[in-house]
């Protein structure tokens, strides 16, 4: 049931700007601690309940208290900054969906919206391919007809990439040099370098997955 009252759709608000002001790069930061007073834990409720009914501020402040603590969980298990940014981001875009199956009475808000996280987390942790390099070492096995395909197929893959990814993928994977020499090569910081090899692998993943599955929806490489 939503809940209506001037009072507590105003504190929410509050809330959220009071979180949203302490917010310096828009980057995560990976947070701990928490506030776990009684008037917080009401606070919180009266967020989630309007959250499910797709209250823009109550899903703001929840998104302000708990990407952090999200976000650090998830990088834990994952070992990727910018994948655990992609899960963190994602579970908070499903956020008012998955607020249906949540009970109050059975865990506070904080401890359920990290065990969606860990089931999320695992979730992208099973749909993890090998990196894409390997698909180029295969081309060096005796079965040199399956090499070549690979690499017929790699090679598609990397010319449906955006060239900065392109570039970086190549550069990294190919030709076998460190982000920071990538990035002096290319004259972009390390972290943008980072960030274009994250989505690159990503995008290159999921060519690679497309060519496999209709291959003959694909023009012959020469």
């Amino acid at each position: 049931m939503l809940i209506t009252s001037a009072s507590a759709e105003g504190a929410i608000r509050r809330a959220a700007d009071q979180l949203e002001a302490t917010i310096e790069d828009g980057r995560f930061q990976r947070r701990r601690a928490l506030d776990h007073s009684a008037a917080m834990e009401r606070l919180v409720h009266a967020a989630a309940v309007r959250a499910e009914q797709g209250d823009a501020d109550a899903l703001r402040l929840l998104y302000l208290r708990y990407a952090g603590n999200v976000y650090g969980y998830v990088c834990s298990l994952l070992h990727d900054e910018h994948e655990a940014e992609d899960v963190t981001q994602h579970i908070f875009a499903r956020l008012p969906a998955a607020l249906a199956r949540y009970e109050p009475r059975m865990a506070p808000f904080s401890a359920w919206i990290l065990r969606v996280a860990h089931n999320a987390a695992i979730d992208h942790l099973r749909t993890r391919r090998p990196v894409p390099c390997e698909d180029v070492r295969a081309s060096c096995t005796p079965d040199y007809a399956v090499g070549r395909e690979r690499l017929a197929d790699l090679r598609l893959a990397l010319a449906a990439l955006p060239s900065a990814q392109r570039d970086v993928i190549t550069l990294r994977f190919l030709g076998g040099l460190t982000p920071r020499e990538v990035a002096e090569r290319l004259g972009r910081s390390e972290d943008a370098v980072h960030g274009l090899q994250h989505r690159g692998r990503r995008r290159l993943r999921r060519e690679l997955r497309r060519i496999e599955e209709a291959p003959e929806a694909l023009p012959v490489a020469a």
